[in-house]
C-alpha cells in the first residue's frame, strides 16, 4: 500500500483513509472497470445504432477482460475470496449487455432468441482458450463472428 501511495503521488495517510486495506482498494479497481461497462453501454446506446452499439460495447468488454485478467491474481488471494466483489457487479454487467441486446432485437438487427450473456461467455472463452499474447485481437475479430452469427 505504501508503494502505491508512493506512485500515487500522494500520502499513505491519504490512500489508507480512503482504502483502510488492501482488499478495499482492489474491490474499489475492480469495481471501476465494471462500472466503466455501464457508463459505455448508456453512451453507445445514446449514440449509436443498436448493433453499433452492442459491437463498441463488446470491444470494450474486451478491454475490461484484459484489466481483470491483470488483476485476478490478487482478487482471488482476497480475503474470503471475490465472491462478494464479483456479486456487486455482475447484475450491473448483465443489466448493460442485456439493454444493449434488447435494443438490437428490437430494432431487427438480431435474432430473439440471442442470449448477451452467451456471447460474453464466447468472448471471455476466447481470452482464457490461449495463453497467448494477441488473445485480444483475436476477440476482437470474434466479436464480428458473433454478430453475424446472431443475425436474423
Amino acid at each position: 500500500m505504501d508503494e502505491i501511495a508512493k506512485r500515487a503521488r500522494i500520502g499513505p495517510g491519504t490512500l489508507y483513509r480512503h482504502f483502510p486495506t488492501r482488499d478495499d482498494l482492489l474491490a474499489t479497481v475492480y469495481i471501476s472497470e465494471v462500472e466503466k461497462l455501464a457508463e459505455a453501454q448508456k453512451k453507445f446506446s445514446a449514440e449509436l445504432p443498436p448493433v453499433e452499439a452492442l459491437r463498441a460495447w463488446m470491444l470494450v468488454f474486451i478491454d475490461y477482460i484484459a484489466a481483470k485478467k491483470i488483476i485476478a491474481p490478487a482478487l482471488n488471494a482476497m480475503a474470503g475470496g471475490p465472491s462478494r466483489v464479483f456479486q456487486q457487479t455482475n447484475r450491473l454487467m448483465e443489466e448493460a449487455a442485456n439493454a444493449l441486446a434488447s435494443r438490437a432485437v428490437a430494432s431487427g438487427d438480431l435474432r430473439q432468441d440471442v442470449d448477451p450473456m452467451d456471447m460474453l461467455r464466447a468472448i471471455y472463452g476466447v481470452s482464457s482458450a490461449g495463453s497467448t499474447d494477441d488473445w485480444p485481437a483475436k476477440a476482437r475479430r470474434f466479436v464480428d463472428i458473433l454478430i453475424q452469427g446472431s443475425r436474423p
